[in-house]
């Protein structure tokens, strides 16, 4: 078997701490792998460069909390059958703020079906996302939108590599914490820093002593960078270093991390959301759960996660184990829904007001492409 496969067993064993294991901003965190999976730090690079360069890991950075550092909501567009794909491709392709772009479907035709078109949008503090959603409506054809912001984040990480194991029903001990959502204001030396910190990192920088060049670029000396990126990790600004493996696409082999993405929906009574986000959110089967609110487009909907899998039936049954536990210690589900994942792209989101800005003046007052 190739080595650039995410099923070779020590790739296998690489990323099952590398995908989402390395919490925070950490001075070497190559170093840090290659310690919590018990291999050679020599072998970790090179089976890092070799998927990266293959494909089979899209991307290596260091993420970021962005929901405290910029306003940010999933969003569910309707737009005409017939213009979904060029929506689609609009919004991958020409905005940079706009980061998971999904087309999603339900088995059958529910409250919420006539939203195809799915995102995630984050605009920087002091902009107004229904402005920016308003501007992506006029270029795409889409005819509404609904914005629906985190109020709690339970679960975020990928870890598809360590997820192939997860049984249904697999829970951790204790109940996942609430993160609220709050902006954090950063100085101007910190966007710089920030900035330089979460860029994607390139194959020759997949080595030790990343962060010098990082800090260069910033205009700053190491000890600098770090110690600043150290203080904005314990302002939980900072998320995790992470390979984000290509788990939409086949790999250059055929080969497939994921085929099935779902995003499951449910309505708990009001006052109870962070109990129950708490609950489904300790099955670490999902790779995202959140507190958000649907509305009466989604029938008041207000717990929200997110399960990968190779088995359409092993995600339902994912789901089913959830729905019982939740069933076991007395909440209740008024209503629950699965949304489907079809054609998907990802990419970070950015969040710079300059570049924001830019986008602003070049789109905002510009004549639709797509009408």
């Amino acid at each position: 078997m190739s080595s650039i496969e995410h099923s070779d067993p020590i790739n296998s064993q690489i990323l099952a701490v590398s995908e989402d294991k390395i919490a925070g901003f950490v001075r070497e965190p190559f170093v840090e792998i290659a310690e919590k999976c018990g291999l050679p730090l020599e072998t970790v690079l090179d089976r890092i460069r070799t998927m990266l360069a293959a494909g089979t890991i899209r991307r290596v950075r260091q993420t970021l909390v962005a929901s405290n550092l910029a306003e940010g909501a999933l969003v569910a567009w309707q737009v005409p059958e017939e213009k979904l794909n060029d929506a689609f491709d609009w919004m991958f392709q020409n905005d940079p703020f706009s980061g998971h772009v999904v087309v999603r479907s339900t088995d059958n035709q529910t409250t919420g079906s006539a939203y195809r078109l799915w995102t995630t949008l984050k605009t920087p503090t002091g902009t107004n996302m229904e402005e920016h959603a308003r501007v992506l409506m006029r270029h795409t054809g889409c005819t509404k939108f609904k914005l629906m912001p985190a109020k709690g984040i339970f679960a975020l990480g990928v870890g598809h590599v360590r997820r192939k194991v997860i049984e249904p029903g697999d829970k951790s001990d204790a109940l996942a914490k609430m993160i609220r959502v709050g902006i954090v204001k950063l100085t101007d030396l910190e966007w710089e820093i920030l900035l330089a910190l979460k860029r994607e990192l390139s194959l020759d920088e997949i080595r030790t002593g990343l962060w010098a060049t990082r800090a260069a670029e910033a205009g700053v000396d190491l000890e600098t960078f770090c110690r600043v990126a150290e203080d904005l990790n314990a302002r939980q600004v900072i998320g995790r270093f992470s390979t984000f493996l290509e788990h939409v696409k086949p790999s250059a082999t055929g080969q497939r991390v994921t085929k099935f993405n779902a995003l499951f929906h449910w309505r708990v009574p009001a006052g109870r959301e962070v109990e129950a986000g708490g609950e489904v959110g300790r099955h670490p089967i999902l790779t995202h759960c959140y507190w958000r609110e649907g509305g009466p487009d989604f029938n008041n909907v207000n717990i929200m996660a997110v399960c990968h899998g190779t088995e359409k039936d092993r995600v339902f049954a994912h789901k089913a184990a959830i729905d019982a536990h939740l069933a076991s210690i007395g909440i209740p589900v008024d209503y629950t829904n699965v949304f489907w994942g079809g054609r998907s792209e990802i990419k970070p989101s950015e969040i710079s007001p300059k570049l924001h800005r830019e986008w602003l003046a070049k789109y905002a007052g510009a004549e639709p492409v797509m009408a």
